[in-house]
């Protein structure tokens, strides 16, 4: 199916995509990238621009970035497979604005109570390529039906009025002056250069051979910024206590778990890290 061309005097529409991107229910990182790969692709060949929730052109927080994105996004699409609770806790914000959704999930993943009462798009977890041409066919007709039909009904809705008649929460907005934005950029900005100069002081050129996967330069990075706080060397590290809390940090880092999946994933991929700041062989 040939990708659309976008509309004429304008760009395209965003379509948000939540889904899971680490290991999960018994399916790797790599598994996941092959899904967001046809996700996009089906999305691609409709009206919209797909891009990850989590995704923006801007440095910022993740937090923010991802509820900004979830209520702006034009449409999102909601892969429940594996059920990961940051995906299903997504969902439920979501489905909170009201705006339109559309849920997909894999053949070996059950309902969920509460949601079961929307529509699912089911694709194989094997991938087979006949059947995802057609789950990419029915997705890209649902994309595009589903908008138009929230366009059109202003009673249209994918989960709450399905219960009664509800007030949608709205994400406050509040007008800065041009002085006060790039403020706030410079402070982000002088914020990402003090993470680099850390790293340049404390002899990580960042060539680290078990740290090059996405999880574990975060980590690091989380680490360095820890220890910088505390005014600690890396070789504390390897102090019971100090280990212990530099985990307990990671742990509790958003972006880390998110990617993880698992507290048993952000320990091996805390162990990696450490590992790999001790690590001064070439790439």
């Amino acid at each position: 199916m040939a990708a659309k061309s976008k509309p004429a005097g304008g760009k395209k529409k965003k379509c948000g995509i939540v889904m899971p991107i680490s290991g999960v229910d018994g399916c790797t990182a790599e598994h996941w990238a092959d899904v967001l790969a046809i996700l996009k692709s089906s999305i691609d060949s409709t009206d919209f621009e797909p891009n990850l929730v989590s995704d923006a052109d801007d440095i910022g927080i993740i937090q923010k970035r991802i509820i900004q994105n979830l209520y702006h996004n034009e449409m999102v699409v909601c892969d429940v497979s594996g059920k990961n609770p940051n995906v299903m806790f997504e969902l439920g914000l979501r489905l909170a604005f009201d705006k339109p959704t559309i849920i997909v999930k894999d053949d070996k993943t059950d309902y969920s109570f509460d949601t079961a009462i929307i529509e699912h798009l089911t694709y194989p977890r094997d991938l087979r390529f006949g059947k995802i041409v057609e789950f990419k066919r029915s997705l890209a007709t649902k994309i595009s039906a589903t908008f138009k039909k929230a366009k059109e009904d202003p009673n249209h809705s994918t989960f709450l009025k399905s219960f009664g008649d509800y007030r949608v929460a709205e994400l406050q907005e509040r007008e800065v002056s041009s002085q006060e934005f790039l403020i706030s950029s410079l402070e982000e900005i002088k914020s990402e250069i003090q993470s680099l100069k850390l790293r340049q002081e404390l002899g990580e050129p960042m060539r680290f051979k078990r740290t090059r996967n996405t999880a574990n330069r975060v980590v690091v990075r989380r680490l360095l910024n820890f220890l910088k706080e505390r005014a600690l060397p890396i070789q504390a590290l390897k102090d019971g206590q100090i280990r212990k809390a530099a985990y307990d940090f990671v742990e509790q880092t958003e972006e880390v778990r998110r990617m993880c999946g698992s507290p048993k994933v952000v320990q091996e991929v805390f162990d990696t890290a450490v590992d790999g700041l001790f690590d001064e062989s070439p790439n």
